[in-house]
């Protein structure tokens, strides 16, 4: 703990005491006996919390609390008086003080009154801390002008409620932009609900989209909520918006135009109030012209159309990319931050990433797992092109099984040969892997380290 606690009383059978217990508690105790020392005080070391008495010479506490408030609105105030009134304690509530204590004083109150500050200050600052690294989170890396103009354009529409097709190559960062745009939304106190469109089968999108009645079909054994229930007075994110069938494409644009749905199984009309966010890597001109996506659907969505460029046109924004995934996937594993060299750098420029931002944070978080050093230079980065076999191992020799005459050797043999193979089925998936072949993901984390395999790993 060894928080900063400033008392301020002019007694001074008050202040030693308040300080030996306070210390006891392992605290750091300053005292002052005036309000004009107090201030001094509050300046040079900003203490966490004061303990500050209402009747002083000269200043009195109210008014000391009025200056320290208006100069540090966060700072934690608990007021001591003797002749303490309903009105004086209000009037301290409203200048900012957290509670109000009476002398004289029970020592164990006091201590209980200042666990329970300190623990409401370290709440408010994890609260800040989330909140920045939540924002952190939703940040677009880069200081490319493609992605500098992208940022510009969701400050700008985001907080609208205007919907947005956002349209790029696949692992190119859609789903960070809609996640942006709903940060910094008015909505960002409410869900966003992604909706995975290629991913529900085309019998289920009306029950997944708007929920259903107990007994609205075999297997309903209770009501559920659907995406769009969930979504409401937020923002609902419609992914592979293109590979949804026509069918589906029918029943988004019907609730689109309406506003309004039945649950499955229901009679009654529930109002929905949600932002809608699109995202494909298709060409949806291209889609309407086959005959695969809805005219009507596409002018419905198309009001502001955001384009995220990828990683190949945009190459000047490797390097900050890169050392945020290394910083991210180190802070994960529990590992000391990595370093790209120079040589790194330039193996790095030199790939087109047909897979995007994704496959460059999948290097990043492979590296981090693989290299022993703390710095990752050329000869650490693996073979960065379409096709490469992923049942290699480091040293560019596949393995072969049991060609060894070592029991111990074979079954080592054999588990590289397993896990190669169960990546390359879950394409390089570590988390999916772990769970196909029965691992925690750390374990699988270790074994690969100890094996340094010669693969593309994502999460």
């Amino acid at each position: 703990m060894n928080e900063t606690i400033l008392v301020v009383d002019d007694e001074e059978s008050i202040c030693s005491s308040l300080k030996a217990i306070i210390s006891d508690e392992g605290h750091q105790v300053i005292v002052a006996q005036s309000g004009e020392e107090a201030i001094k005080v509050v300046e040079e070391e900003v203490p966490q919390l004061i303990l500050l008495d209402i009747w002083l010479p000269g200043m009195d506490g109210l008014e000391t609390l009025r200056i320290i408030k208006s100069k540090y609105p966060g700072m934690m105030v608990i007021m001591m008086s003797g002749h303490g009134t309903i009105e004086t304690a209000v009037k301290a509530t409203k200048l900012g003080a957290f509670d109000f204590i009476e002398k004289p004083l029970s020592l164990d109150k006091v201590i209980i009154m200042i666990n329970n500050a300190l623990n409401i200050l370290r709440l408010e600052e994890e609260n800040i801390f989330l909140k920045e690294k939540v924002s952190h989170q939703y940040e677009l890396t880069g200081t490319s002008p493609q992605i500098t103009e992208l940022r510009e354009m969701i400050e700008i529409v985001a907080p609208t409620n205007a919907w947005i097709l956002i349209m790029g190559e696949s692992g190119s960062g859609k789903e960070l932009v809609a996640r942006s745009l709903h940060h910094l939304s008015h909505r960002a106190h409410k869900s966003i609900v992604e909706v995975n469109c290629a991913a529900i089968p085309e019998e289920l999108i009306e029950s997944e989209l708007f929920g259903h009645e107990k007994g609205a079909f075999t297997g309903a054994t209770e009501k559920k909520r659907g995406k769009f229930d969930l979504a409401h007075e937020g923002t609902i994110f419609l992914d592979e918006v293109a590979d949804m069938s026509l069918k589906a494409q029918a029943k988004i644009l019907r609730i689109l135009q309406e506003k309004k749905f039945e649950r499955v199984g229901g009679n009654k009309l529930i109002d929905m109030d949600v932002r809608v966010l699109a995202a494909t890597n298709k060409d949806l001109e291209k889609e309407m012209e086959a005959g695969r996506f809805r005219q009507d659907l596409y002018y419905r969505l198309h009001v502001i159309p955001l384009y995220v460029p990828p990683l190949r046109e945009r190459k000047e924004d490797i390097r900050p990319l890169a050392e945020k995934f290394l910083s991210d996937a180190a802070r994960e594993e529990g590992e000391e931050p990595k370093i790209l060299t120079d040589d790194a750098l330039s193996v790095l420029m030199e790939h087109d990433w047909p897979g995007n931002v994704r496959e460059l944070k999948n290097i990043m978080e492979r590296l981090v797992i693989l290299t022993p050093s703390r710095e990752i230079t050329a000869p650490d980065i693996p073979p960065l092109h379409i096709g490469q076999e992923t049942g290699k191992l480091k040293n560019g020799n596949v393995a072969k099984g049991m060609i060894t005459d070592s029991l111990k050797n074979a079954k080592m043999d054999f588990e590289k040969q397993f896990i190669l193979k169960k990546l390359e089925e879950n394409q390089g998936n570590i988390s999916k892997t772990a769970e196909a072949i029965g691992l925690e993901r750390s374990n699988l984390h270790k074994k690969l380290r100890n094996m340094k395999m010669d693969m593309d790993i994502k999460d």
